[in-house]
C-alpha cells in the first residue's frame, strides 16, 4: 500500500501539471492507496483557496476519489460523514472536525457559523 501526499491528489484532480498529473495517475492505477484525513483537508483548503472549487465541488471530488476500489481512507465513516454534511451546508473541515470527536458528545467551537449550521442537522455544538 502507498500513502500519497497532497501534492498527489492536486495533480490528479486539477492536471494543472502535465508530467505529475501522469505520474499521479499512474500510481491510482497501479497501487492500492492511503489517504489520510490530514491529506483530505489540506486538498480541500488547496482546492477552494488556491484554485477557486466551490465547497460542494470539492466534496464531490473527494466522495469519487474515496469510492475508488483501490484507495483507502483513514477513518472512512467520518470523513463519507464530513462530505455528506457538505451537501447540508456545512463546511468539509468543519465536517470532519465534528465527525471525528470520538466518543465526546458534543463539539466545542467559538465558530457561530459552524453552531448554526450544526444546530440544523442537530449535531450538538456549543460556544464556551
Amino acid at each position: 500500500m502507498v500513502a500519497v501526499d497532497t501534492n498527489v491528489l492536486i495533480r490528479l484532480i486539477t492536471r494543472d501539471h502535465k508530467e505529475q498529473a501522469a505520474r499521479a495517475a499512474r500510481v491510482f492505477a497501479e497501487e492500492q492507496l492511503w489517504v489520510a484525513k490530514t491529506v483530505l483537508l489540506e486538498t480541500n483548503w488547496v482546492l477552494r483557496s488556491l484554485y477557486g472549487f466551490a465547497t460542494r465541488d470539492v466534496a464531490h471530488v473527494l466522495t469519487k476519489l474515496a469510492g475508488l476500489a483501490n484507495v483507502h481512507v483513514e477513518d472512512p465513516l467520518a470523513v463519507a460523514q464530513a462530505l455528506l454534511w457538505v451537501e447540508s451546508g456545512l463546511d468539509f473541515a468543519d465536517g470532519l472536525h465534528v465527525a471525528s470527536r470520538g466518543r465526546a458528545e458534543r463539539f466545542a467551537t467559538f465558530d457561530t457559523r459552524l453552531v448554526k449550521r450544526a444546530a440544523k442537522l442537530e449535531i450538538a455544538t456549543f460556544q464556551p
